[in-house]
């Protein structure tokens, strides 16, 4: 006789069959002091099981309510010892997960050109996702991404994961309640890139679906580092970068601690080294700056911060910090009143937040919102699009189109997806 798990789906599915029949009940669909019952169990597929989604994993494991059930990924090895961890089921096709009904939301954590295109069809599935950072590969992916996601009312969280931290709150919610007067500049600094990598062709690892790997990617001949970090962060078939990878994170304290980014024409011009020899070619030694409405705004390589600068003063918000900084210190000191909060705040980890969003079928409860994650993503993709063609870059945060700028700036907009995915 085999047991299988029963599922929060499973078993609002069986619940009519169950009050026609009411015999027996499994012990563990009832739940005890430390598993919730299964009708309020969410069920979970993970995609993408390399560093980051084996920390993801472990994230919704700790989870009383979360219910890892199904797997997917390129490597073998990976996905048989995930499954086995969970006792689910393993699949090397990401797609056999979302076509499973017992499924309530997908983890992905893949390689930055995945995350669009599956999210894109998870939703499209009527799952709900939780997406690591960075968003799209393209302004258009996210542009997408962001209108279905949206309009399916598919819960979305987004992998900045200083949202969920007090102190990264404190700070944005300092900023936006004043303490630092009107907003004058922004200073927002991410970890550089760099350049090497082996272009020698190099044979495919037994066990390893190198083709699914590359997905809509190019196809390209695999070699030792395309499919490592930090490969599958510094090559421009894959990802643009850390302006994107990593720029992600305080970018995102940007656009939550302010919305100098929707308050009128975005201007972006910079240069940046872009390799000519080696496997990685994304921009590294960045220098941006620009203007975001009437806020002054540079982007730069550096330790992971923002710097809000104010009228008053300023305050330096970061998750790489222990607490956050500012030019005087009492401007820390003020506990914001709970009936004040302009932001939400989150009393448990970033997985706990996504999972109880679910499990109330609530698309307004993430912290971490597609409109946000696209806000964010876009500023990246302005500033490697006006490194790329050394063009000033203007983009309308309305309108979402680029006013200034020439026709390879706009064809930079969107890339083309190998054969036979789509978006």
């Amino acid at each position: 006789m085999i047991m299988r798990k029963t599922t929060r789906r499973g078993f609002v599915k069986s619940g009519a069959l169950l009050a026609a029949a009411p015999y027996v009940i499994a012990s563990n669909a009832l739940g005890n002091e430390d598993i919730p019952p299964a009708s309020e169990r969410v069920a979970l597929g993970h995609v993408g099981l390399g560093g980051r989604g084996r920390g993801l994993f472990n994230d919704a494991k700790a989870v009383g309510r979360a219910q890892s059930v199904a797997v997917a990924d390129c490597y073998r090895d990976r996905r048989e010892a995930a499954a086995a961890a969970c006792k689910g089921k393993a699949y090397g096709d990401f797609r056999d997960i979302l076509a499973r009904d017992d499924i309530d939301a997908v983890i992905i954590a893949t390689p930055d050109h995945w995350h669009v295109p599956i999210c894109m069809m998870a939703a499209k599935a009527g799952k709900h996702v939780y997406v690591e950072k960075p968003l799209g590969l393209t302004i258009n992916q996210d542009l997408k991404c962001r209108e279905l996601v949206e309009r399916r009312g598919t819960i979305f969280q987004y992998g900045t994961q200083q949202r969920s931290m007090t102190r990264c709150f404190r700070g944005c919610e300092y900023v936006r309640r004043g303490a630092i007067g009107k907003i004058l500049a922004v200073e927002v600094d991410a970890p550089n890139g760099g350049s090497g990598g082996s272009t020698a062709e190099a044979p495919v690892p037994d066990g390893f679906d190198y083709d699914m790997w590359l997905g809509p990617a190019p196809e390209k001949p695999h070699t030792v580092d395309r499919c490592k970090p930090p490969g599958t962060y510094w090559i421009y078939d894959q990802s643009i970068g850390y302006l994107a990878g990593w720029g992600a994170h305080p970018l995102d304290i940007m656009v939550w601690g302010c919305d100098a980014d929707l308050s009128g024409t975005i201007s972006i011009e910079g240069t940046g080294v872009v390799p000519t020899e080696g496997l990685y070619d994304t921009v590294y030694d960045w220098n941006v700056k620009g203007k975001l409405g009437e806020v002054d705004f540079t982007f730069r390589p550096g330790p992971d911060r923002t710097k809000f600068i104010g009228e008053n003063g300023w305050i330096e918000v970061s998750r790489a910090l222990v607490r956050n900084r500012a030019s005087d210190p009492m401007l820390l000191k003020t506990k914001p009143a709970p009936a004040d909060d302009r932001l939400m705040r989150v009393a448990g980890g970033h997985m706990d937040n996504f999972i109880a969003a679910v499990a109330n079928n609530d698309p307004k409860a993430t912290v971490a919102t597609v409109r946000d994650a696209a806000r964010s993503d876009i500023i990246s993709h302005l500033c490697d699009i006006a490194i790329r063609t050394g063009e000033k870059i203007a983009w309308d945060p309305i309108e979402h189109k680029i006013t200034s700028g020439g026709e390879k700036a706009r064809a930079m907009l969107s890339r083309p997806m190998r054969k036979p995915w789509e978006l």
